[in-house]
Protein backbone atom coordinates (compact mmCIF):
# COMPACT_ATOMS: atom_id res chain seq x y z
CA UNK A 1 0.00 0.00 0.00
CA UNK A 2 2.89 2.27 0.70
CA UNK A 3 4.63 1.14 -2.21
CA UNK A 4 1.68 2.50 -4.18
CA UNK A 5 1.41 5.96 -2.10
CA UNK A 6 4.72 6.92 -2.86
CA UNK A 7 4.20 5.87 -6.62
CA UNK A 8 1.47 7.76 -7.19
CA UNK A 9 3.57 10.53 -6.13
CA UNK A 10 6.16 9.72 -8.70
CA UNK A 11 3.86 8.92 -11.22
CA UNK A 12 2.23 12.40 -10.91
CA UNK A 13 6.03 14.06 -11.29
CA UNK A 14 6.95 12.13 -14.46
CA UNK A 15 7.23 15.15 -17.14
CA UNK A 16 4.59 13.87 -19.72
CA UNK A 17 2.18 13.33 -16.42
CA UNK A 18 3.18 16.61 -14.69
CA UNK A 19 2.97 18.51 -18.14
CA UNK A 20 -0.43 17.43 -19.03
CA UNK A 21 -1.39 18.22 -15.30
CA UNK A 22 -0.30 21.57 -15.93
CA UNK A 23 -2.01 22.14 -18.87
CA UNK A 24 -5.46 20.89 -17.74
CA UNK A 25 -4.96 22.65 -14.71
CA UNK A 26 -4.52 25.90 -16.73
CA UNK A 27 -7.82 25.08 -19.04
CA UNK A 28 -9.44 24.67 -15.91
CA UNK A 29 -8.32 28.13 -13.95
CA UNK A 30 -10.38 29.69 -17.15
CA UNK A 31 -13.15 27.37 -17.05
CA UNK A 32 -13.83 28.06 -13.26
CA UNK A 33 -13.27 32.02 -13.79
CA UNK A 34 -15.78 32.13 -16.72
CA UNK A 35 -19.27 31.63 -15.44
CA UNK A 36 -21.94 28.57 -16.28
CA UNK A 37 -19.22 26.53 -18.87
CA UNK A 38 -18.54 24.20 -15.83
CA UNK A 39 -16.19 21.58 -15.53
CA UNK A 40 -18.68 18.65 -16.62
CA UNK A 41 -19.25 20.30 -19.89
CA UNK A 42 -15.37 20.94 -20.33
CA UNK A 43 -14.85 17.08 -19.46
CA UNK A 44 -16.98 16.17 -22.43
CA UNK A 45 -15.06 18.43 -24.35
CA UNK A 46 -11.71 17.45 -23.98
CA UNK A 47 -12.64 13.74 -24.19
CA UNK A 48 -11.76 13.42 -27.79
CA UNK A 49 -7.93 14.62 -27.00
CA UNK A 50 -7.25 11.75 -24.80
CA UNK A 51 -7.59 8.98 -27.69
CA UNK A 52 -3.79 8.47 -28.25
CA UNK A 53 -2.95 9.41 -24.44
CA UNK A 54 -1.81 6.17 -22.21
CA UNK A 55 -4.01 6.38 -18.73
CA UNK A 56 -1.03 7.82 -17.35
CA UNK A 57 -1.04 10.98 -19.37
CA UNK A 58 -4.94 11.42 -19.76
CA UNK A 59 -6.21 10.81 -16.04
CA UNK A 60 -3.57 14.03 -14.58
CA UNK A 61 -4.89 16.14 -17.55
CA UNK A 62 -8.43 15.50 -16.83
CA UNK A 63 -8.38 15.15 -13.05
CA UNK A 64 -6.22 18.34 -12.68
CA UNK A 65 -9.01 20.44 -14.88
CA UNK A 66 -11.84 19.08 -13.41
CA UNK A 67 -10.27 19.33 -9.81
CA UNK A 68 -9.38 23.19 -9.96
CA UNK A 69 -12.73 24.64 -11.49
CA UNK A 70 -14.33 25.05 -8.32
CA UNK A 71 -11.51 27.14 -6.93
CA UNK A 72 -11.61 29.46 -9.44
CA UNK A 73 -14.98 29.67 -9.51
CA UNK A 74 -15.12 31.17 -6.18
CA UNK A 75 -13.25 34.15 -7.59
CA UNK A 76 -16.04 35.20 -10.05
CA UNK A 77 -18.87 34.74 -7.69
CA UNK A 78 -16.98 37.04 -5.07
CA UNK A 79 -15.88 39.33 -7.63
CA UNK A 80 -18.94 39.87 -9.86
CA UNK A 81 -21.87 38.17 -7.54
CA UNK A 82 -22.26 35.45 -10.73
CA UNK A 83 -21.64 31.55 -9.99
CA UNK A 84 -18.49 30.87 -11.97
CA UNK A 85 -20.06 27.53 -11.38
CA UNK A 86 -23.13 25.75 -10.52
CA UNK A 87 -21.66 24.89 -6.93
CA UNK A 88 -20.10 28.05 -5.91
CA UNK A 89 -23.08 29.65 -5.66
CA UNK A 90 -23.58 30.12 -1.78
CA UNK A 91 -19.71 31.62 -2.00
CA UNK A 92 -22.04 34.92 -3.24
CA UNK A 93 -23.86 34.77 -0.55
CA UNK A 94 -20.93 36.26 1.94
CA UNK A 95 -18.31 36.61 -0.44
CA UNK A 96 -20.17 39.35 -2.66
CA UNK A 97 -21.18 41.65 0.37
CA UNK A 98 -17.58 41.92 1.11
CA UNK A 99 -15.98 42.79 -2.18
CA UNK A 100 -18.93 45.45 -1.74
CA UNK A 101 -17.46 46.34 1.39
CA UNK A 102 -14.00 46.57 -0.61
CA UNK A 103 -12.95 42.96 1.26
CA UNK A 104 -12.34 41.38 -2.01
CA UNK A 105 -8.60 40.37 -1.41
CA UNK A 106 -9.36 39.43 2.21
CA UNK A 107 -12.61 36.46 0.97
CA UNK A 108 -10.87 35.39 -2.22
CA UNK A 109 -7.76 34.76 0.13
CA UNK A 110 -9.93 33.14 2.54
CA UNK A 111 -11.76 31.00 -0.10
CA UNK A 112 -8.23 30.20 -2.04
CA UNK A 113 -7.07 28.89 1.32
CA UNK A 114 -9.99 27.13 2.46
CA UNK A 115 -10.41 25.46 -1.12
CA UNK A 116 -6.89 23.82 -0.80
CA UNK A 117 -7.39 22.65 2.73
CA UNK A 118 -10.82 21.10 1.32
CA UNK A 119 -8.69 19.38 -1.73
CA UNK A 120 -6.37 18.33 0.51
CA UNK A 121 -8.58 17.17 3.20
CA UNK A 122 -10.87 15.13 0.24
CA UNK A 123 -8.06 13.95 -1.32
CA UNK A 124 -6.34 12.48 1.94
CA UNK A 125 -10.26 11.20 2.49
CA UNK A 126 -10.31 9.42 -0.63
CA UNK A 127 -6.87 7.62 0.16
CA UNK A 128 -8.08 6.66 3.87
CA UNK A 129 -11.45 5.24 2.04
CA UNK A 130 -9.83 3.24 -0.77
CA UNK A 131 -9.26 0.15 1.53
CA UNK A 132 -12.19 0.37 3.31
CA UNK A 133 -14.64 1.83 1.13
CA UNK A 134 -16.85 -0.82 -0.09
CA UNK A 135 -19.21 -1.37 3.12
CA UNK A 136 -19.27 2.66 3.41
CA UNK A 137 -21.04 2.95 0.06
CA UNK A 138 -23.01 -0.19 0.24
CA UNK A 139 -25.04 0.61 3.06
CA UNK A 140 -26.73 3.17 1.70
CA UNK A 141 -29.61 2.06 -0.37
CA UNK A 142 -32.17 4.67 -1.93
CA UNK A 143 -34.41 4.88 1.16
CA UNK A 144 -30.96 6.50 2.89
CA UNK A 145 -30.40 8.69 0.29
CA UNK A 146 -33.72 9.60 0.20
CA UNK A 147 -33.11 10.80 4.19
CA UNK A 148 -29.69 12.23 3.55
CA UNK A 149 -31.83 14.46 1.02
CA UNK A 150 -34.56 15.36 3.50
CA UNK A 151 -31.39 15.67 6.19
CA UNK A 152 -30.09 18.55 3.56
CA UNK A 153 -33.66 20.14 3.42
CA UNK A 154 -33.68 20.71 6.94
CA UNK A 155 -30.98 23.14 6.64
CA UNK A 156 -33.67 25.82 5.18
CA UNK A 157 -34.40 26.58 8.53
CA UNK A 158 -30.04 28.10 9.11
CA UNK A 159 -30.70 29.45 5.80
CA UNK A 160 -33.92 31.57 6.57
CA UNK A 161 -33.97 34.54 8.04
CA UNK A 162 -33.85 34.03 12.40
CA UNK A 163 -37.33 35.43 13.52
CA UNK A 164 -40.66 34.48 12.58
CA UNK A 165 -41.11 35.89 9.50
CA UNK A 166 -37.71 35.21 7.80
CA UNK A 167 -38.46 31.40 8.95
CA UNK A 168 -41.50 31.24 6.78
CA UNK A 169 -40.21 33.72 3.85
CA UNK A 170 -37.48 31.17 3.71
CA UNK A 171 -39.91 27.96 4.42
CA UNK A 172 -42.13 30.00 1.53
CA UNK A 173 -38.96 30.50 -0.43
CA UNK A 174 -37.86 26.47 -0.53
CA UNK A 175 -41.45 25.38 -1.23
CA UNK A 176 -41.59 27.60 -4.55
CA UNK A 177 -38.14 26.10 -5.37
CA UNK A 178 -39.64 23.00 -4.89
CA UNK A 179 -42.03 23.50 -7.35
CA UNK A 180 -40.41 24.93 -9.00
CA UNK A 181 -38.34 21.44 -9.95
CA UNK A 182 -41.19 20.11 -10.67
CA UNK A 183 -41.10 21.52 -13.90
CA UNK A 184 -40.87 19.06 -16.86
CA UNK A 185 -41.74 15.48 -17.84
CA UNK A 186 -42.02 13.40 -14.74
CA UNK A 187 -39.42 10.25 -15.22
CA UNK A 188 -41.61 8.00 -13.75
CA UNK A 189 -44.91 8.30 -15.12
CA UNK A 190 -44.21 10.28 -18.21
CA UNK A 191 -46.34 12.98 -17.36
CA UNK A 192 -45.55 16.40 -18.71
CA UNK A 193 -45.52 18.82 -15.72
CA UNK A 194 -46.04 23.19 -16.21
CA UNK A 195 -44.49 22.81 -19.61
CA UNK A 196 -46.94 24.88 -21.17
CA UNK A 197 -46.52 22.92 -24.83
CA UNK A 198 -42.73 24.21 -24.74
CA UNK A 199 -40.74 21.54 -25.52
CA UNK A 200 -37.72 23.16 -23.83
CA UNK A 201 -39.02 22.18 -20.60
CA UNK A 202 -39.50 18.90 -21.28
CA UNK A 203 -36.20 18.26 -19.49
CA UNK A 204 -36.97 21.15 -16.43
CA UNK A 205 -35.59 24.13 -15.85
CA UNK A 206 -31.97 24.07 -16.41
CA UNK A 207 -29.96 25.08 -13.33
CA UNK A 208 -27.55 27.23 -14.69
CA UNK A 209 -29.54 29.53 -15.93
CA UNK A 210 -31.82 30.04 -13.19
CA UNK A 211 -28.97 30.27 -10.43
CA UNK A 212 -27.29 32.88 -12.91
CA UNK A 213 -30.49 34.95 -13.16
CA UNK A 214 -31.03 34.42 -9.52
CA UNK A 215 -27.86 36.08 -8.21
CA UNK A 216 -26.35 38.20 -11.32
CA UNK A 217 -29.00 39.94 -12.68
CA UNK A 218 -30.50 41.54 -9.06
CA UNK A 219 -26.68 42.63 -8.62
CA UNK A 220 -26.10 44.18 -11.52
CA UNK A 221 -29.02 46.09 -11.73
CA UNK A 222 -27.71 46.78 -8.12
CA UNK A 223 -24.08 47.88 -9.69
CA UNK A 224 -26.48 50.07 -12.38
CA UNK A 225 -28.16 51.96 -9.80
CA UNK A 226 -25.55 53.08 -7.68
CA UNK A 227 -23.56 53.63 -10.24
CA UNK A 228 -20.11 53.27 -8.84
CA UNK A 229 -17.44 50.50 -9.21
CA UNK A 230 -18.56 47.20 -6.98
CA UNK A 231 -16.24 48.10 -4.63
CA UNK A 232 -17.62 51.52 -3.79
CA UNK A 233 -15.05 54.29 -3.23
CA UNK A 234 -12.86 52.43 -1.29
CA UNK A 235 -9.05 53.05 -2.61
CA UNK A 236 -7.97 50.36 -4.88
CA UNK A 237 -4.75 50.16 -2.92
CA UNK A 238 -6.40 48.63 0.40
CA UNK A 239 -8.32 45.80 -1.46
CA UNK A 240 -5.07 43.50 -1.67
CA UNK A 241 -3.73 44.12 1.40
CA UNK A 242 -6.47 42.21 3.11
CA UNK A 243 -5.19 38.83 1.39
CA UNK A 244 -2.83 37.72 3.83
CA UNK A 245 -5.86 38.38 6.65
CA UNK A 246 -8.04 36.12 4.40
CA UNK A 247 -5.66 33.12 4.81
CA UNK A 248 -5.28 33.85 8.47
CA UNK A 249 -8.89 33.76 8.96
CA UNK A 250 -8.90 30.69 7.33
CA UNK A 251 -6.62 28.90 10.24
CA UNK A 252 -8.34 31.26 12.91
CA UNK A 253 -11.48 28.94 11.77
CA UNK A 254 -9.54 26.62 11.28
CA UNK A 255 -12.03 23.40 12.76
CA UNK A 256 -15.26 24.61 10.98
CA UNK A 257 -13.19 24.90 7.50
CA UNK A 258 -12.10 21.29 8.61
CA UNK A 259 -15.72 20.25 9.56
CA UNK A 260 -17.00 21.78 6.79
CA UNK A 261 -14.41 19.54 4.60
CA UNK A 262 -15.53 16.58 5.78
CA UNK A 263 -19.27 17.85 4.81
CA UNK A 264 -18.32 17.86 1.51
CA UNK A 265 -16.17 14.68 1.70
CA UNK A 266 -19.23 12.52 2.92
CA UNK A 267 -21.95 14.11 0.18
CA UNK A 268 -19.46 13.62 -2.27
CA UNK A 269 -19.33 10.01 -1.61
CA UNK A 270 -22.88 9.60 -2.18
CA UNK A 271 -24.00 8.77 -5.70
CA UNK A 272 -26.49 11.70 -7.15
CA UNK A 273 -26.26 14.49 -4.80
CA UNK A 274 -23.13 16.52 -5.81
CA UNK A 275 -21.94 19.97 -4.76
CA UNK A 276 -25.06 21.95 -5.01
CA UNK A 277 -25.77 20.05 -1.71
CA UNK A 278 -22.45 20.06 -0.24
CA UNK A 279 -21.70 23.70 -0.24
CA UNK A 280 -25.65 24.50 1.17
CA UNK A 281 -25.22 21.79 3.98
CA UNK A 282 -21.98 23.33 4.50
CA UNK A 283 -23.24 27.00 4.47
CA UNK A 284 -25.47 25.88 7.09
CA UNK A 285 -23.13 24.56 9.26
CA UNK A 286 -21.14 28.16 9.03
CA UNK A 287 -24.08 29.74 10.07
CA UNK A 288 -24.54 27.86 12.94
CA UNK A 289 -20.97 28.79 14.22
CA UNK A 290 -22.45 32.04 15.25
CA UNK A 291 -21.76 32.83 19.20
CA UNK A 292 -24.21 35.56 19.13
CA UNK A 293 -27.37 37.33 17.47
CA UNK A 294 -25.40 39.69 15.87
CA UNK A 295 -23.05 37.34 14.75
CA UNK A 296 -25.53 34.99 13.10
CA UNK A 297 -27.59 38.39 11.81
CA UNK A 298 -24.47 39.06 10.26
CA UNK A 299 -24.31 35.83 7.40
CA UNK A 300 -25.78 37.01 4.19
CA UNK A 301 -24.27 40.79 4.62
CA UNK A 302 -19.96 39.87 4.55
CA UNK A 303 -18.95 37.16 7.27
CA UNK A 304 -15.80 35.26 6.39
CA UNK A 305 -17.04 32.17 7.52
CA UNK A 306 -19.87 32.13 4.91
CA UNK A 307 -16.82 32.00 2.32
CA UNK A 308 -14.84 29.72 4.18
CA UNK A 309 -17.53 26.60 4.55
CA UNK A 310 -18.55 26.06 0.49
CA UNK A 311 -14.87 27.08 -0.43
CA UNK A 312 -13.80 24.14 1.86
CA UNK A 313 -16.76 21.54 1.08
CA UNK A 314 -16.62 22.26 -2.81
CA UNK A 315 -12.92 20.78 -3.01
CA UNK A 316 -13.49 18.22 -0.47
CA UNK A 317 -16.24 16.78 -2.50
CA UNK A 318 -14.14 15.99 -5.89
CA UNK A 319 -11.62 13.49 -4.16
CA UNK A 320 -14.58 12.14 -2.18
CA UNK A 321 -16.31 11.78 -5.05
CA UNK A 322 -13.95 9.78 -7.10
CA UNK A 323 -14.57 6.94 -4.17
CA UNK A 324 -17.72 5.05 -5.47
CA UNK A 325 -16.40 6.04 -9.15
CA UNK A 326 -13.50 4.24 -8.90
CA UNK A 327 -14.52 1.48 -6.88
CA UNK A 328 -17.69 0.68 -8.53
CA UNK A 329 -18.19 2.86 -11.27
CA UNK A 330 -20.72 4.04 -10.09
CA UNK A 331 -20.60 8.11 -10.71
CA UNK A 332 -21.10 10.36 -7.64
CA UNK A 333 -21.99 13.61 -10.34
CA UNK A 334 -21.96 14.34 -14.16
CA UNK A 335 -18.47 14.96 -13.90
CA UNK A 336 -17.62 12.23 -12.32
CA UNK A 337 -20.18 10.26 -14.86
CA UNK A 338 -17.95 11.91 -18.06
CA UNK A 339 -14.72 10.80 -16.09
CA UNK A 340 -16.18 7.05 -15.97
CA UNK A 341 -16.29 7.02 -19.67
CA UNK A 342 -12.88 8.42 -19.60
CA UNK A 343 -11.91 5.17 -17.81
CA UNK A 344 -13.27 2.53 -20.18
CA UNK A 345 -12.01 4.93 -23.48
CA UNK A 346 -8.77 4.47 -21.62
CA UNK A 347 -9.10 0.29 -21.40
CA UNK A 348 -9.42 1.12 -17.24
CA UNK A 349 -12.18 -1.16 -16.29
CA UNK A 350 -13.83 0.22 -12.74
CA UNK A 351 -13.96 -2.09 -9.63
CA UNK A 352 -11.24 -4.47 -7.68
CA UNK A 353 -8.40 -4.17 -10.34
CA UNK A 354 -8.19 -0.23 -9.72
CA UNK A 355 -7.64 -1.02 -6.00
CA UNK A 356 -5.28 -4.16 -6.71
CA UNK A 357 -3.56 -4.50 -9.96
CA UNK A 358 -3.89 -0.21 -11.03
CA UNK A 359 -3.62 0.84 -7.38
CA UNK A 360 -0.73 3.43 -7.92
CA UNK A 361 -2.58 4.78 -10.79
CA UNK A 362 -5.59 4.72 -8.06
CA UNK A 363 -2.87 6.91 -5.91
CA UNK A 364 -1.78 9.10 -9.00
CA UNK A 365 -5.70 10.54 -8.76
CA UNK A 366 -5.18 11.37 -4.99
CA UNK A 367 -1.76 13.13 -5.90
CA UNK A 368 -3.01 14.93 -9.01
CA UNK A 369 -5.78 16.59 -7.10
CA UNK A 370 -3.73 17.75 -4.54
CA UNK A 371 -1.03 19.24 -6.27
CA UNK A 372 -3.35 20.78 -9.30
CA UNK A 373 -5.07 22.63 -5.92
CA UNK A 374 -1.63 23.55 -4.83
CA UNK A 375 -0.20 25.30 -8.28
CA UNK A 376 -3.61 26.76 -8.86
CA UNK A 377 -3.90 28.53 -5.50
CA UNK A 378 0.27 29.86 -5.80
CA UNK A 379 -0.87 31.05 -9.17
CA UNK A 380 -3.63 32.81 -7.94
CA UNK A 381 -1.89 34.18 -5.21
CA UNK A 382 0.13 35.96 -7.57
CA UNK A 383 -2.12 37.37 -9.62
CA UNK A 384 -4.36 38.69 -6.55
CA UNK A 385 -3.90 42.27 -6.65
CA UNK A 386 -4.77 42.57 -10.30
CA UNK A 387 -7.89 40.21 -9.98
CA UNK A 388 -9.04 42.30 -6.71
CA UNK A 389 -8.45 45.20 -8.96
CA UNK A 390 -11.39 44.62 -10.68
CA UNK A 391 -13.79 45.68 -8.38
CA UNK A 392 -12.38 49.01 -8.26
CA UNK A 393 -13.95 49.72 -12.73
CA UNK A 394 -16.81 51.94 -12.59
CA UNK A 395 -19.81 50.03 -13.28
CA UNK A 396 -20.77 51.45 -16.85
CA UNK A 397 -17.42 50.20 -17.91
CA UNK A 398 -17.70 46.96 -15.69
CA UNK A 399 -21.84 46.12 -16.68
CA UNK A 400 -21.69 45.39 -20.12
CA UNK A 401 -18.95 42.58 -19.95
CA UNK A 402 -20.47 40.87 -17.05
CA UNK A 403 -24.04 41.26 -18.77
CA UNK A 404 -21.69 39.14 -22.13
CA UNK A 405 -20.51 36.61 -19.19
CA UNK A 406 -24.02 36.52 -17.35
CA UNK A 407 -25.57 35.74 -21.11
CA UNK A 408 -22.60 33.32 -22.61
CA UNK A 409 -22.89 31.18 -19.11
CA UNK A 410 -26.61 30.91 -19.47
CA UNK A 411 -26.58 30.27 -22.99
CA UNK A 412 -24.12 27.59 -22.64
CA UNK A 413 -26.45 25.51 -20.61
CA UNK A 414 -28.42 23.79 -23.09
CA UNK A 415 -27.79 26.11 -26.51
CA UNK A 416 -31.05 27.24 -26.89
CA UNK A 417 -32.74 30.82 -26.63
CA UNK A 418 -34.88 29.78 -23.63
CA UNK A 419 -31.49 29.60 -21.33
CA UNK A 420 -31.87 33.50 -22.15
CA UNK A 421 -35.70 33.62 -21.33
CA UNK A 422 -34.84 31.24 -18.28
CA UNK A 423 -31.93 34.01 -16.96
CA UNK A 424 -34.22 36.78 -17.44
CA UNK A 425 -37.54 35.81 -15.56
CA UNK A 426 -35.43 34.21 -12.46
CA UNK A 427 -33.40 37.89 -12.34
CA UNK A 428 -36.59 39.37 -12.22
CA UNK A 429 -37.76 36.94 -9.16
CA UNK A 430 -34.34 37.33 -7.57
CA UNK A 431 -34.78 41.09 -8.12
CA UNK A 432 -37.79 41.07 -6.39
CA UNK A 433 -36.73 38.69 -3.61
CA UNK A 434 -33.74 40.91 -2.67
CA UNK A 435 -36.16 43.83 -3.02
CA UNK A 436 -38.47 42.59 -0.06
CA UNK A 437 -36.09 40.79 1.90
CA UNK A 438 -36.94 36.89 0.49
CA UNK A 439 -34.12 34.64 1.13
CA UNK A 440 -32.42 33.09 -1.96
CA UNK A 441 -30.88 30.22 -0.55
CA UNK A 442 -33.63 27.79 0.44
CA UNK A 443 -35.27 28.41 -3.07
CA UNK A 444 -31.93 26.89 -4.65
CA UNK A 445 -31.86 24.42 -1.87
CA UNK A 446 -34.96 23.59 -2.90
CA UNK A 447 -34.90 23.70 -6.31
CA UNK A 448 -31.50 21.86 -6.60
CA UNK A 449 -32.77 19.21 -4.09
CA UNK A 450 -36.46 18.62 -5.19
CA UNK A 451 -35.98 16.47 -8.39
CA UNK A 452 -33.48 14.13 -6.54
CA UNK A 453 -35.86 13.57 -3.80
CA UNK A 454 -38.94 12.85 -6.09
CA UNK A 455 -36.55 10.42 -7.61
CA UNK A 456 -35.50 8.46 -4.40
CA UNK A 457 -39.18 8.52 -3.07
CA UNK A 458 -40.45 6.97 -6.16
CA UNK A 459 -37.69 3.93 -6.17
CA UNK A 460 -37.85 3.90 -2.40
CA UNK A 461 -41.76 3.12 -2.56
CA UNK A 462 -41.80 0.96 -5.40
CA UNK A 463 -38.75 -1.58 -4.03
CA UNK A 464 -40.19 -1.38 -0.37
CA UNK A 465 -43.50 -0.17 -0.03
CA UNK A 466 -43.54 2.02 3.16
CA UNK A 467 -41.53 -0.48 4.72
CA UNK A 468 -38.59 1.76 3.96
CA UNK A 469 -39.55 3.62 6.64
CA UNK A 470 -38.67 1.06 9.23
CA UNK A 471 -35.16 0.67 8.14
CA UNK A 472 -32.64 1.17 11.35
CA UNK A 473 -30.52 3.97 8.76
CA UNK A 474 -33.43 6.05 7.53
CA UNK A 475 -34.72 6.26 11.04
CA UNK A 476 -31.06 7.60 12.61
CA UNK A 477 -30.61 9.71 9.63
CA UNK A 478 -34.28 10.94 10.16
CA UNK A 479 -33.74 11.82 13.64
CA UNK A 480 -30.69 13.44 12.62
CA UNK A 481 -32.75 15.91 10.26
CA UNK A 482 -34.83 16.29 12.98
CA UNK A 483 -32.25 17.63 15.09
CA UNK A 484 -30.56 19.59 11.77
CA UNK A 485 -33.72 21.29 11.46
CA UNK A 486 -34.41 22.28 15.33
CA UNK A 487 -30.70 23.48 16.23
CA UNK A 488 -31.07 26.84 14.95
CA UNK A 489 -34.41 27.57 17.46
CA UNK A 490 -32.19 25.65 20.38
CA UNK A 491 -29.23 27.96 19.15
CA UNK A 492 -31.25 31.43 18.58
CA UNK A 493 -32.99 30.49 22.33
CA UNK A 494 -29.45 30.12 23.78
CA UNK A 495 -27.89 32.72 22.53
CA UNK A 496 -30.37 35.26 23.43
CA UNK A 497 -30.21 33.61 26.80
CA UNK A 498 -26.86 33.95 27.35
CA UNK A 499 -27.00 37.86 26.08
CA UNK A 500 -29.96 38.23 28.89
CA UNK A 501 -27.71 37.27 31.43
CA UNK A 502 -25.13 39.57 30.55
CA UNK A 503 -27.13 42.55 30.38
CA UNK A 504 -28.07 41.75 33.71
Amino acid sequence: MLDAFVGGLILVFQWKSFLYLLLGAGIGFWVGILPGLGGATTLALMMPFIYKMTPQEALPFLLGMHSVVQTTGDITSILFGIPGEATTVATIVDGYPMAKKGEAGRAIGAALMSSLIGAVFGAMFLAISIPIVRPLVLAFGSPEMLMVILLGLTCISSLSGQDRRGLLLGLLSGGIGLLCSLVGQDRQAGILRFTFDSLYLWNGLPVIPVLVGLFAVPEIVDLAVRGTAIAGDVPSGKLGKGVMQGVRDTFTHFWLTVRCSLVGSLIGILPGLGGGVAQWMSYAHATQSAKTVEEQEGFGQGDIRGVLGPGAANNSKEGAGLIPTVAFGIPASSGMAILLGAFFLLGLVPGPEMLTKHLTLTFSMVWTIVVANIIIVLVSFLFINHIAALTTIRGKLLIPFILLLTFIGAYTSTNHIGDLITVLSFGCVGYFMVRFNWPRPPFILGFILGELAETYLYVSTSRYGWDWLYRPKVIVIFLLAVAVAVYPFIQRKRLQKGESSDEI
